[in-house]
C-alpha cells in the first residue's frame, strides 16, 4: 500500500529513460500506479515492449515503449515527439539511462571514460534540452535526474561513473536556476546500493554482500520501490517548492564509507 494518494499524479505524463529495467523501471511503475501515463526509453525495442506490457498489467495505466539511444540527439527528439503525439503533453522527465563498469583508473581507456560521460552526463542534458524545447519551456514541469554518491568521497574503480554523476549534479543545480522562472523544477535522486538490480549484480564484488550490508547504517540494501517513492514525492505537489535538490536515498551508506568496500 502506498503512502501517497493513488491519484496524486493523475493526468500527468512522464518520460523515463532507462525505464525498461532496474531502478528506473521501478520508478516508472510507481509513477504509473499514482495516475501518471508514461513513455519508457532505452536502446532495445523488444525489451521495452515487454517492460511496457508488464507495467500496464501491474498498474492498469498506459505505457509507451520508444527505442532511442540518449547519445543520439535526433533519436531523443523523436522519442519526445512520440510521447507528445501519444499523450498530448509531457510533465515529468526522469533521466535514468546510465553506463558503468568496474575498472581501475590506470586501466580505464579514454574511450571508456568518454562513453560513460556521453551516456550519463551528455545524454541527460540531451534529454533535458529536447523535453524543455518541445514541452517544458511553454508549460513547466519537473525534471528528475538519477545520480549517485560515488563522487562524494571517491570510490575505487569508479572514476568514470563518479565524474559523470558529478556533472549530473552540477547540471541539476544550473538548470534549476535557469529554468525555474519558467516553472520547471529540476531535482536529482542519488540512490545507494539497490537490491535485485542489474547494477548491483554487475558491480558488487563477489562475496562482499554481507560486509556491504553491515557497513550501511540501516543494515540493508535499498529497494527499487523506495527510489520510486522518492520519485513520486519529488514529482508531486508536495515538492512544489523544491528545486535544485539532490535527495540521497542510501540508508546512510555514503557517510559510513560503505562503498569503499569496493576497494580491490
Amino acid at each position: 500500500m502506498s503512502i501517497f494518494r493513488d491519484d496524486v499524479l493523475a493526468g500527468q505524463v512522464a518520460l523515463v529513460t532507462g525505464g525498461g529495467s532496474g531502478i528506473c523501471k521501478g520508478i516508472t511503475e510507481k509513477l504509473m500506479a499514482h495516475g501518471c501515463r508514461a513513455a519508457i526509453v532505452s536502446r532495445t525495442q523488444s525489451k521495452l515492449d515487454a517492460a511496457a506490457a508488464e507495467l500496464e498489467a501491474k498498474t492498469g495505466g498506459a505505457c509507451l515503449a520508444v527505442a532511442a539511444d540518449v547519445r543520439d540527439a535526433g533519436a531523443v527528439e523523436s522519442a519526445v515527439d512520440a510521447t507528445l503525439e501519444r499523450f498530448g503533453r509531457l510533465d515529468i522527465v526522469v533521466n535514468g539511462a546510465a553506463g558503468n563498469f568496474l575498472t581501475p583508473a590506470a586501466g580505464l581507456s579514454p574511450k571508456g571514460y568518454r562513453t560513460v560521460l556521453d551516456i550519463d552526463a551528455v545524454g541527460t542534458y540531451t534529454v533535458c534540452r529536447a523535453a524543455f524545447d518541445k514541452a517544458l519551456r511553454a508549460n513547466g514541469g519537473s525534471i528528475l535526474n538519477i545520480s549517485a554518491t560515488l563522487h562524494y568521497t571517491g570510490v575505487p574503480l569508479q572514476t568514470h561513473a563518479g565524474a559523470a554523476k558529478a556533472a549530473v549534479d552540477a547540471m541539476t543545480r544550473h538548470l534549476a536556476v535557469e529554468w525555474g522562472p519558467l516553472g520547471v523544477r529540476v531535482n536529482a535522486i542519488a540512490p545507494g546500493p539497490i537490491d535485485d538490480t542489474e547494477g548491483m549484480t554487475r558491480l558488487m564484488p563477489a562475496g562482499m554482500r554481507e560486509a556491504m550490508e553491515r557497513s550501511i547504517p540501516l543494515q540493508r540494501f535499498g529497494r527499487a520501490d523506495e527510489i520510486g517513492d522518492a520519485a513520486v514525492f519529488l514529482s508531486s505537489p508536495a515538492a512544489a517548492y523544491i528545486s535544485g535538490a539532490i535527495l540521497v536515498v542510501d540508508g546512510g551508506a555514503w557517510m559510513a564509507g560503505g562503498m569503499k568496500l569496493m576497494q580491490p
